[in-house]
């Protein structure tokens, strides 16, 4: 299935499955939805084009990002690939739905892009076994890791880098984990203004899916419309020779396959009121 989140008018925030074009509302937010699946409830249809398009998960109680998760990405850094996951955290605050623009912002002039698969959960669990990590996964999405490098290079941590409002560019759809099958053999990749920026397979992770929750869940429960964002392959433009950064007017899209396609734009901040 394809799960979205969409509203209608000034309405609540709820999730439908997309089916040929049409919303089939649920009545239910995404993150109560995870787990009742299958059997979900019907309570109405709307074409989707008179529905608005929230992010997936609109309201995901942890976004785990995993760093250098990739070898060739570690690579274009000049560092050693992590033995261990590299966690960071990216507020809710800065998720953004597919089409929604991404707002540059006065502190930082290197904005960058990263196309990364991101896991959604859809069982809890602390203490995950490694085999039986896949079936605390509800599907997948994708998720564009927007990062000021400047802040990131300053601040020493990454949060605040990789939070910045419109900064969580994440859908188009929660793509269920029967649809997706093996998610270490899926095709990623992002252009900026048509140009091929990341071109890879998300079997080159270092650290994957299954080691990834178990790892996550040692330290913290997991709950359903949780996200795991699981890093990004090389191609970003921080460490392009010369470097390339977004400007206003830009067009990002992060494509994986059997997934879909994520596309953003970039505009100018807004003004301070």
């Amino acid at each position: 299935m394809r799960l979205v989140s969409f509203s209608v008018e000034d309405g609540p925030i709820r999730a439908g499955v997309h089916v040929d074009g049409n919303v089939v509302d649920t009545g239910l937010p995404m993150r109560r939805l995870l787990g009742r699946i299958p059997g979900l409830p019907n309570v109405g249809r709307y074409p989707i084009d008179d529905v608005r398009i929230h992010p997936p998960v609109p309201d995901p109680g942890k976004i785990m990002c995993i760093g250098r998760n990739y070898r060739d990405h570690a690579a274009e850094q000049d560092v050693e690939a992590p033995e261990a996951p590299m966690v960071f955290a990216k507020y809710a605050s800065s998720l953004i739905a597919n089409g929604e623009p991404i707002e540059l912002s006065p502190l930082s002039d290197r904005v960058d892009w990263e196309a990364e698969l991101a896991v959604v959960i859809g069982r809890s669990g602390y203490r995950i076994p490694q085999r039986q990590a896949l079936s605390h996964v509800a599907g997948y999405t994708i998720m564009n890791d927007v990062s000021a490098r400047d802040l990131q290079r300053s601040d020493g941590q990454w949060t605040r880098a990789k939070s910045l409002d419109t900064f969580g560019p994440m859908g188009p759809e929660l793509v269920t984990a029967d649809e997706v099958g093996d998610p270490h053999a899926l095709h990623i990749r992002s252009l900026v203004n048509g140009q091929v920026m990341q071109d890879a397979e998300t079997g080159l992770m270092i650290h994957r899916i299954p080691k990834l929750i178990a790892y996550l869940s040692e330290a913290f429960t997991l709950e359903p419309g949780d996200i795991i964002a699981t890093g990004t392959p090389a191609g970003v433009g921080a460490f392009r020779e010369p470097p390339v950064f977004l400007r206003a007017g830009d067009v990002v899209r992060c494509e994986i396959e059997r997934i879909g396609v994520l596309e953003n734009h970039v505009v100018e901040p807004r003004m301070k009121i």
